[in-house]
């Protein structure tokens, strides 16, 4: 197929990309047909696939007006993918005009996407990144130039730490966050797990089709995913299926064991 304006020149358009698959799931348009093949094997295994990206993204949206509620008026969004409808300066500024947020993505066409859509914007960024390198992303000039360290800071990692394996440690690169934030900052997490409900074949089936792209995919439990926010203040309702997580809030909320989700604050 012909390359489209939005993907860059490195890229390899026979590969699915994570990025671009969960774009495909929002009904966004900056995917490729590997993309949407693969979310439709996907959703053969397993129906409900498609709704894990919008029962994430209604989480975040929920977990962003928690913190704005709260003072909180400079984001850092580490793997927000590509832009999408609900992005989080606008749901930010509905409660806090002057929120500032950087965002950042280490997948080429969210970056070029997202630059181009806040190019005009002097209170976002977007710029790439990756969370296995915290210090280089909280050193970026874009990142460094728009958000105050000294002040307090909330930090989204969305559907990112279920991409880092073991050997990554996502525990300590969320400590090594949390050492550079000053108190009163605030880091929102939400990460895949493995529930009785869900046979377990067709999600080890769909963890093998995300092992085809760049990015695969490691289901944690409970105890790990909480284990990730030691040395945080863990908030309530504590670390809980997302929906479960705060749901007066509005969006979409249904039950959604598959993700859990939560919220912490450092002291």
């Amino acid at each position: 197929m012909d390359r489209p304006d939005w993907v860059p020149d490195d890229v390899d358009m026979s590969v699915p990309n994570v990025a671009r698959v969960y774009d495909a799931a929002l009904g966004g348009t900056h995917n490729l047909p590997v993309d949407r093949e693969m979310l439709l094997q996907a959703q053969k295994l397993f129906p409900a696939v498609a709704d894990f990206a919008f029962d994430n993204r209604a989480f975040l949206g929920r977990a962003v007006r928690w913190l704005a509620a709260r003072g909180v008026r400079q984001f850092l969004d580490i793997g927000s993918g590509i832009p999408a409808i609900g992005n989080v300066h606008e749901i930010a500024r509905v409660v806090a005009p002057d929120a500032r947020v950087a965002y950042v993505d280490v997948d080429p066409v969210a970056v070029r996407h997202g630059q181009q859509i806040l190019a005009d914007d002097p209170g976002a960024v977007f710029v790439r990144g990756d969370l296995r390198q915290p210090d280089d992303i909280l050193a970026d000039p874009a990142v460094a130039g728009l958000l105050d360290l000294s002040a307090p800071v909330g930090v989204l990692l969305c559907a990112v730490l279920h991409f880092l394996p073991d050997s990554d440690d996502p525990a300590g690169l969320v400590a090594r966050l949390r050492d550079r934030l000053a108190p009163g900052s605030h880091v929102a997490i939400s990460h895949g797990t493995r529930v009785e409900e869900f046979d377990a074949a067709p999600m080890d089936e769909i963890g093998g089709l995300y092992r085809r792209t760049t990015m695969p995919f490691f289901v944690r439990s409970r105890a790990e995913v909480t284990a990730m926010l030691d040395g945080w203040e863990l908030l309530p309702p504590g670390v809980v299926p997302i929906g479960d997580w705060h749901p007066e809030l509005g969006d979409a909320v249904r039950p959604q064991p598959a993700i859990l989700g939560a919220v912490a604050r450092r002291s």
